[in-house]
Order: structure tokens, then C-alpha cells, then sequence
């Protein structure tokens, strides 16, 4: 069953819209141009780091595939591009190939295509109440050989998908219990709903080395799980559910102030990397664009980060800081609080 999941869930993000009814709350924000940049275009460096590890750009291929052949090839797609421009990449829940060995080379690719990446294992951390223990958590890495492992929390999904898998009680006491055992550092990672201030304080006395927010705003797993039920009323009540991503962030910074932050769930554009930047994440990660990108060519993926990168250093260049740090240091941001439909979109309406 979760082996027919995993390429059922790339169809779907494919072919149909998935996309929340909440918007991300990034156009709540506005970048401030500056008209004296003081700054080369092209000597802008968006260098940085992440965990200890040295990236070209502030950039997360996120979580996405495996344990299908579909997945193999593009997981083989997204590492090289990962290697080539020097970004981070993740990859799909290994609970797959946990369960059937014979699959994983569909995840084990990555680290053939990038030899030098930095890439990031996962596994549900619901798992660790059916069975999964910390061996099962270092197979997964040791499977793709990642720097970190992932830990994804996906109640919603798990609620409304068949046959999921809810038994999340005393779920923080195990990952605990991980964190303090573990060899590489581990994420938590919501999955479109994003964290309160209470999860990421617990999360942070867990013992989690990052968090990665991903808000509401993205794909929505109730759309997603929506197409393959039979009964639908319950999966659309839940379309606009979670915190937006900004929010998420914005909450989660204040609260964990000295942690890393990944800002992901709807990111689309340079733009919106700059402002959950500004906002205090390390990292942004995107999926469905680079997905769609993915499943058109090696090549049209490639053009896609390139564009992307060339849009970072524009925006960089256009409000005058030359490298992160200097990003991070400069107030580039205004908010607009006097409209509310910047943090909420008219699903229905489709605007």
C-alpha cells in the first residue's frame, strides 16, 4: 500500500491542483529597493551555511520522491542539480525502502548523482510509535549517506489518508530520546501546516538541530489525499487548514530565537526566499516547482534554479546587501497589517 502511495502521490501533484486555500502571508511583506545598491551585480555571493555544511546558495530542493521507478528518476534529477549549483536536496519518507529493500535505489541515487551534496534523509516521526527505532532512523541515512535526518510531522495527512497511521501519543518523548542518540543532526519538518511557538519550544527542548517550518500556503496534502478517497467532504473542510508559511516563521523565530529555520510551504519565487530570509530562516526550500520543472526534462529543471538563482541576486543587488549575512542585517522589509486577505486568500473564489 505505501509503496502504490508514493506514485500516486506524484500523479496527483502533477495533474491536479493541490494548492491550499491559505495564502503563504508573504504579501504582507514588501522589499524596499534601495537606489544607491553601492554593490557589483555580479559580485554578489549568496554563499552560506547550514548545520556546518557550506552551500552556494540559501537553497532546499525539499522532501519530495522515492520508492518508485517515477521517483528514481527524478530523484537522480534533483541531486544533480543539487550538485551542480551547490544546494541542499531532501528526499521522500524512506519508510519505503525500510519496508522493501529492494527499493532503495530509488533514494541511494541521489548520493551517486551528488557525490558532494548536502542531502537530508526522512522518515515520519509517527513512525517511531509503529515500530522504527533509532537503527531504522541510521539506515536512512546511511542509505543516501546524509549529513541530517528529517523528521516529518504530518497529523493532518495521516488523519485523512486510508489506513494512516495516527497513534501519535508520546511521540516527543521518542524523539527525544533520538535526538539524544543520534549521530547527525536531525530536523523536524512539518508538512503544509506549520508550527506554533509551543511546538517549536518543544521541539527545541527535544532536542531537534532545525526546524523547517512548512506553513500553509503550498501543497495541500487534504487536496492531495482528497483524490484518491472516495468520500471527499471531510479532505475539503480541511483545504484551509494551517498557519500560513510567514506566520509560521515569524512565530517560530521569536520563539526559538537561535535555531535554524527552514522556510518552506509555497515558496514560488526569489522574492518570497529573500523575505523568509529577511524573516530569520537559514534555509528556503521549494518542491512542486522544481517538481513540475523535474518531470519536463533534466534540462528544464536546471533552467529553473538557474532563473532562480539569477532572480536571488538581483533582489540582493536591488536592496543593497552583498552577501546573507548582510541580508540578514538589513531592514529591507516593510509589513502592510491593514489588509487581512494578505494572509488569507478566497480559496473558493480562486484568487
Amino acid at each position: 500500500m505505501v509503496r502504490q502511495r508514493k506514485g500516486e502521490h506524484l500523479k496527483i501533484c502533477l495533474k491536479h491542483d493541490v494548492q491550499s486555500g491559505i495564502a503563504t502571508g508573504f504579501s504582507a511583506y514588501t522589499l524596499n529597493p534601495t537606489a544607491l545598491p553601492e554593490h557589483d551585480l555580479h559580485a554578489i555571493d549568496l554563499t552560506t551555511t547550514f548545520l556546518g555544511h557550506t552551500l552556494k546558495a540559501p537553497l532546499l530542493i525539499s522532501a519530495m520522491t522515492g520508492g518508485s521507478s517515477l521517483g528514481a528518476r527524478l530523484n537522480a534529477r534533483f541531486a544533480q542539480a543539487a550538485q551542480t549549483y551547490g544546494i541542499a536536496m531532501g528526499v521522500g519518507s524512506q519508510r519505503v525502502a525500510l519496508e522493501h529493500p529492494e527499493l532503495k535505489e530509488t533514494f541511494s541515487v541521489v548520493r551517486t548523482h551528488a557525490p558532494r551534496g548536502v542531502l537530508f534523509a526522512n522518515l515520519g516521526a509517527v513512525q517511531l510509535n509503529y515500530g522504527r527505532g533509532i537503527e531504522d532512523c541510521i539506515r536512512c541515512v546511511e542509505m543516501i549517506e546524509a549529513q541530517a535526518l528529517v523528521l516529518h510531522f504530518n497529523a493532518l495527512q495521516e488523519a485523512l489518508q486510508p489506513g494512516g497511521n495516527t497513534h501519535f501519543a508520546g511521540i516527543l518523548r521518542k524523539v527525544t530520546s533520538l535526538c539524544r542518540e543520534f549521530p547527525v543532526p536531525v530536523i523536524a519538518k512539518e508538512v503544509g501546516s506549520g508550527f506554533s511557538a509551543q511546538d517549536a519550544r518543544r521541539l527545541v527542548e527535544a532536542g531537534v538541530s532545525a526546524i523547517d517550518i512548512a506553513g500553509a500556503g503550498g501543497t495541500s496534502w487534504s487536496a492531495v489525499e482528497m483524490h484518491r478517497s472516495p468520500d471527499t467532504t471531510v479532505h475539503k473542510s480541511f483545504r484551509s487548514w494551517g498557519v500560513p508559511t510567514a506566520r509560521s516563521l515569524v512565530t517560530v523565530r521569536a520563539a526559538a530565537p537561535h535555531i535554524p529555520l527552514i522556510v518552506s510551504g509555497g515558496i514560488r519565487s526569489g522574492h518570497d526566499i529573500i523575505k523568509g530570509l529577511a524573516l530569520g530562516a537559514s534555509l528556503a526550500g521549494m518542491a512542486l516547482p522544481f517538481l513540475k520543472a523535474a518531470a519536463l526534462s533534466e534540462t528544464a529543471l536546471m533552467r529553473a534554479v538557474e532563473t532562480l538563482l539569477t532572480e536571488l541576486k538581483t533582489i540582493m543587488f536591488c536592496i543593497g546587501a552583498a552577501n546573507i549575512a548582510a541580508l540578514v542585517a538589513t531592514p529591507c522589509l516593510s509589513e502592510d497589517t491593514t489588509d487581512p486577505r494578505t494572509l488569507t486568500k478566497n480559496f473558493y473564489s480562486g484568487t
